[in-house]
């Protein structure tokens, strides 16, 4: 059936309280006194509904939820719920309570449990949501009708919108925040699923092992695969499921029950924003849940109080050996720590389970040094190795996948293929390639654009004064330049867009998510982990082209962490570097913009876009 065929969603508004409740199907009927279709598909057929409390202004708590029985599961989230849960009964005694009640003729149960994760992924990227209520994933197969899902869920979407546009908000604002594409709520794919059930049945299998047992350290679980393999979507799914599992699955003891101490570490300061609004939306105060620094969890965690399970995104960017920071904390001078941030967690938790891809490795101090990894996977056992292989982010064609694939991993220049669904586009300089990419940006139907660059010019972040004549630390050729990234945010008061419009705090949102940053630069310490819909790449000094291959030049590189040398001897400069490269290229989701400092490197892209 065509969208413009298929029928409106009806919405039915009414207030949320117990006396409405008791006579809502007499209300329905009031309301659609003149169509008993549209009564019969409210009280006679499942609906889905959504609960809104609009505590301050710009400030909801929400609950999604899908029944049978209207009037009945109202009913009871007023009367017995309030006394289990604490959400309810915030509900019940809250002013100006409002239900959204859904209702479609094609609903069935399949696609009720459908449209309701769809309104918690959705809301749970609204700025104004403050809190966000459900218990359950829904995620669904295919079923009859399900080819309609898509189209059904934008007219119900829109219509809601009408109602409310602060807690309904166009979807293409929503679709490029950092937040909705980590969603928990994300639909995972086949390989995502398998994925997903293996991991739980380890985690659980490990902690029936940990408790019946006096096991030293806990079970480490590794998730690999390259950038865009939706690493990142899987582990909040898993991280929402973990947190909402209240039971652990002991065949022996099958009625134990027990809140699950769970702790969410990333090393990355834009992506921990992003646990941490998953966390402060979804999660109860009494849910046994942290996000934080690696760091600071091996430091106030100790060896004998371990959590039940410490998962780790990004886990390559933990540290391999000793540092300042890491292992010289005045805050914790009793604290022994070791050299390996990773083998330090395992020490704290009684599972772990760790997203790693060795291609995004980025600073000499996180290099696993000579077999040491291999080692490592060797002593958890294959079993224990999750391996995604699926393209999720790059939305082009298995050739275009391929050419950017050889670029990185081979430093092979081949000619650009046509590619209907994703566009790879040389610049001849990168005051133009900015200019395309601030017109993607402004097209909201794009969503989020930036520019980014390989380190190769300063930036010290305010530690150092900045070269005379020069406002910020910023990337600059042939009269062209551009701040750095997070230089605008400390030097400028900017006028402040985003938050007058979404009501958001700038200090909440990822870098690429401030409006101002479209004049800022990112590097792969910002943009790391996150989607870009297209993204302009200033290829610095350090990217060459040289007997017909790619090379990375260390000795024009401003990036010390990469080019700094492992106990005075041991550089890794060229494994970085190209790292730096792999995690720049594939920030695309639409569209990958380019342009070469190097000449030769320049002359060869120009010659394969042909």
């Amino acid at each position: 059936m065509s969208k413009s065929a298929l029928k409106d969603p009806i919405i039915y508004p009414v207030k949320y309280d117990i006396n409405t409740a008791t006579e809502l199907n007499d209300q329905i009927r009031n309301q659609f006194s003149d169509d008993e279709n549209k009564q019969s598909l409210l009280i006679d057929y499942p609906t889905v509904y959504i609960i809104d409390d609009p505590e301050k202004v710009n400030q909801y708590t929400v609950y999604v939820g899908e029944t049978n029985d209207i009037q009945r599961r109202t009913i009871q989230h007023l009367d017995a719920d309030p006394k289990e849960r604490e959400d309810f009964f915030k509900l019940k005694n809250a002013k100006d309570v409002k239900m959204y009640v859904i209702g479609h003729e094609h609903f069935n149960k399949s696609m009720t449990l459908d449209v309701e994760n769809r309104l918690m992924q959705y809301l749970s990227s609204v700025p104004a949501v403050k809190k966000l209520n459900n218990r359950r994933h829904n995620e669904q197969n295919k079923y009859y009708d399900s080819q309609e899902f898509n189209d059904l869920f934008d007219k119900i979407w829109k219509k809601l919108g009408k109602q409310d546009p602060k807690l309904f908000p166009a979807k293409k604002i929503l679709e490029s925040s950092a937040l909705f594409k980590a969603s928990p709520f994300n639909k995972l794919t086949d390989e995502q699923l398998r994925a997903k059930t293996e991991i739980i049945d380890k985690i659980n299998q490990a902690l029936v092992e940990q408790r019946n047992k006096n096991v030293e350290n806990g079970q480490l679980i590794l998730v690999e695969g390259d950038a865009g393999s939706g690493k990142t979507v899987l582990m909040s799914n898993i991280f929402y499921d973990l947190v909402h599992e209240d039971q652990l699955n002991d065949k022996e003891e099958p009625d134990s029950h027990k809140k699950l101490s769970v702790s969410m570490l990333v090393n990355q300061d834009e992506q921990l924003k992003v646990y941490a609004d998953i966390s402060r939306k979804l999660f109860e105060k009494d849910d046994k849940v942290t996000v934080e620094k690696p760091v600071s969890f091996i430091k106030h965690v100790q060896p004998d109080e371990k959590v039940d399970i410490a998962l780790i995104d990004e886990a390559h960017l933990l540290l391999t050996q000793s540092s300042q920071s890491y292992s010289n904390d005045k805050r914790y001078p009793d604290v022994k720590v070791g050299t390996n941030m990773l083998k330090d967690i395992v020490k704290r938790a009684k599972v772990v389970m760790a997203v790693f891809d060795p291609k995004q490795v980025l600073s000499t101090s996180a290099v696993w040094t000579g077999n040491k990894f291999k080692e490592l996977e060797k002593s958890i056992g294959e079993k224990n190795i999750i391996h995604l292989h699926n393209q999720m982010r790059i939305d082009a064609s298995p050739q275009t996948v391929k050419w950017i694939r050889d670029l990185v991993d081979k430093g092979i220049v081949g000619k650009i293929p046509k590619d209907p669904t994703y566009e790879i586009k040389i610049f001849k300089s990168p005051a133009e390639m900015q200019k395309a990419i601030e017109k993607k940006d402004k097209d909201h139907n794009n969503g989020i654009s930036r520019m980014v660059a390989t380190f190769d010019w300063d930036y010290s972040g305010g530690k150092r004064k900045l070269p005379k004549g020069q406002d910020y630390w910023e990337v600059s050729e042939n009269g062209w330049k551009m701040p750095w990234n997070k230089e605008i945010n400390t030097r400028d008061k900017f006028e402040r867009r985003h938050h007058s419009k979404n009501h958001v705090k700038y200090s909440d949102l990822s870098w690429a998510e401030k409006d101002y940053t479209i004049d800022e630069i990112g590097s792969t310490y910002t943009v790391q982990g996150f989607d870009l819909n297209y993204v302009g790449v200033e290829l610095g000094p350090s990217v060459k082209y040289r007997n017909r291959k790619i090379v990375h030049d260390p000795s024009e590189s401003k990036n010390s962490k990469a080019t700094q040398k492992r106990n005075s001897t041991e550089s890794y400069a060229d494994e970085l570097l190209k790292n730096e490269f792999n995690v720049l290229m594939t920030r695309g989701v639409h569209g990958l913009y380019i342009h070469a400092v190097d000449p030769e490197l320049q002359a060869a892209l120009e010659k394969a876009a042909e």
